[in-house]
């Protein structure tokens, strides 16, 4: 398909040294800009104590219904050097995901400073090769554009709603409370087929959301 687009497989961390200086090269795959920032945050928490976290990420602008069917989307790229020298840090993080021709994908990249000055080449070949190792660590594999969706039932319908559900091959969890809700994860593509589906099979009982 035309708007299929290549990411990272899954979260990974790779770790190396420079000359004292302790890099990791955090990445995850993100749909949304929300998520990349999220993901940014969790690792500034977590690696609160090095010196520097920086961030760079290429995710859709806008959420996958915004746009035209089979229309492309505009990519928000994003890095910033977290107090590096000025362009040798997220810049060069951010054209390895380029490079690598990967988005919806985000990568933090924390330092622990280790006494020696590195330089701006130095620098900026050790956060791209951070990059570069945490992209290879986590993988890339080729995938399609997903939208989120939930849907609400009352348990009479439920089993005929997750069977349809289970039918499609789609990610989802299931909750069963007062209700039963599904959040799912479903290919852009997909989406009206399977409003269709669990609208037919409920006669319309079924509670479709985003």
């Amino acid at each position: 398909m035309t708007d299929a687009y290549r990411t990272v497989a899954e979260r990974a961390t790779a770790r190396f040294e420079v000359q004292g200086s302790e890099f990791l090269g955090h990445v995850a795959p993100v749909d949304t800009v929300e998520a990349a920032e999220s993901f940014v945050e969790e690792v500034r928490g977590e690696y609160a104590d090095a010196t520097h976290n920086v961030p760079a990420y290429r995710v859709p602008a806008g959420e996958p219904s915004e746009r035209a069917p089979g229309s492309e989307p505009m990519l928000r790229e994003y890095s910033s050097d977290d107090g590096e020298p000025t362009g040798s840090a997220g810049k060069p993080a951010l054209n390895v995901l380029q490079q690598r021709e990967v988005r919806n994908v985000v990568a933090v990249v924390t330092r622990y400073y280790g006494g020696t000055n590195l330089g701006v080449g130095g620098l900026a070949r050790a956060y791209s090769r951070a990059v570069k190792d945490g992209v290879d660590a986590a993988g890339v594999l080729e995938e399609r554009p997903h939208r989120s969706l939930v849907v609400e039932t009352e348990y009479d319908d439920s089993g005929t709603v997750r069977g349809v559900i289970e039918s499609t091959g789609v990610e989802f969890d299931a909750d069963y409370g007062e209700r039963v809700r599904f959040d799912l994860r479903v290919p852009v593509a997909e989406v009206e087929e399977l409003r269709e589906r669990l609208n037919d099979a409920t006669s319309g009982r079924v509670e479709i959301g985003r």
